[in-house]
């Protein structure tokens, strides 16, 4: 047998570090908030998380050393790596879809599907492990109470004149978000199994249902680029309604965007070291986690094949021009008041 190939422990990491920029900017505003959470649990009327454990308590199996101690091992294997004390529970309930979530806001509780679990592999379900754990630990559950509390406010403030559009902007605002935490958790989980090939792997299953042995990786994420660079204006639109009220991204394109961040150099840098730390997680700047946001869909925009992209970066590239030539020929922006 081949022995284990330990994963290297990242001591004081911040979930900053696995966080997409995009999800990054929300969160570091949201922390820097205090006492949001406190008030988001007042105004919600929020399922108390109590009735929520004893729920998975009397109708899952809680994952310890003698239930699923394999998945319990998985746990806090992932908890070494991601340096952390904060174990949270973790439940298998029956369910034969292929799923996992992350629930709670004061003591986060993991669940996974008896489906997935039946289905995939052990270094696969550590992706999936080290992804909730991420979830966990970035605190997404709070904006995810803020999103299901919008979306059941819908309906009244649908009675609401001009009520129902501006409650719709920000459920849109929010669903990107939640899309974009996904990917956020997905680096955390590929952090956690340290081995890309096993991540990608387990959004193939996912797609494929478990066929993954009539799978091709080359192909499979063709696909995705194929999907992502479609470069017709109407596919564009589609695509854009097809996501609206979606949670998570298609798996091809979390296998593509997990593909790019390993390309771009940064999942190296982490295992390198040079990562964003918890002790400096006070002072992470609202203004340069926005930049990087901004940076984020800018480059996106840019690199995209995509034709509605693509207009978006021009419209955008052109308007930026036509400003600067403004300032320039006006002295906007050197004067004060």
């Amino acid at each position: 047998m081949i022995p284990e190939k330990p994963r290297m422990p990242l001591t004081d990491i911040s979930s900053r570090a696995w966080e997409h920029p995009a999800d990054r900017g929300a969160l570091v505003a949201l922390r820097r908030l205090k006492g949001f959470d406190t008030v988001l649990k007042a105004i919600s009327g929020m399922v108390n998380e109590r009735t929520t454990r004893l729920l998975f308590l009397g109708t899952a199996v809680r994952v310890d050393e003698r239930q699923f101690p394999s998945l319990h091992y998985l746990l806090r294997d992932a908890a070494r790596v991601l340096d952390t004390d904060d174990v949270p529970e973790m439940f298998v309930r029956a369910d034969p879809t292929l799923n996992a979530f992350t629930i709670g806001l004061d003591k986060p509780i993991i669940v996974l599907n008896s489906g997935l679990v039946d289905l995939l592999q052990e270094d696969e379900l550590r992706f999936v492990v080290g992804h909730e754990l991420g979830h966990a630990l970035s605190g997404h559950a709070v904006y995810r109470t803020l999103l299901m509390r919008l979306i059941n406010m819908t309906g009244v403030l649908g009675s609401v004149p001009l009520g129902g559009l501006g409650i719709r902007a920000i459920i849109a605002a929010l669903y990107e978000w939640q899309r974009k935490s996904e990917l956020s958790a997905d680096r955390a989980g590929l952090l956690t199994t340290q081995d890309p090939s096993a991540a990608i792997r387990t959004h193939m299953q996912m797609a494929s249902g478990g066929l993954v042995g009539e799978l091709d990786l080359t192909t499979f994420m063709a696909q995705g680029r194929e999907y992502l660079d479609s470069g017709d204006l109407r596919d564009s639109v589609l695509k854009l309604m097809l996501v609206e009220r979606t949670t998570h991204p298609f798996a091809v394109v979390r296998a593509a965007e997990l593909r790019a961040w390993v390309d771009s150099g940064e999942y190296a840098t982490i295992l390198g070291g040079a990562y964003s730390r918890r002790t400096d997680d006070a002072h992470a700047g609202v203004t340069d986690a926005a930049k990087d946001a901004a940076q984020s869909y800018s480059s996106a925009f840019e690199a995209s094949q995509d034709a509605l992209g693509k207009l978006v970066h021009d419209v955008a590239g052109v308007a930026g021009s036509a400003k600067l030539w403004l300032d320039e020929r006006f002295g906007r922006g050197g004067s004060t008041l």
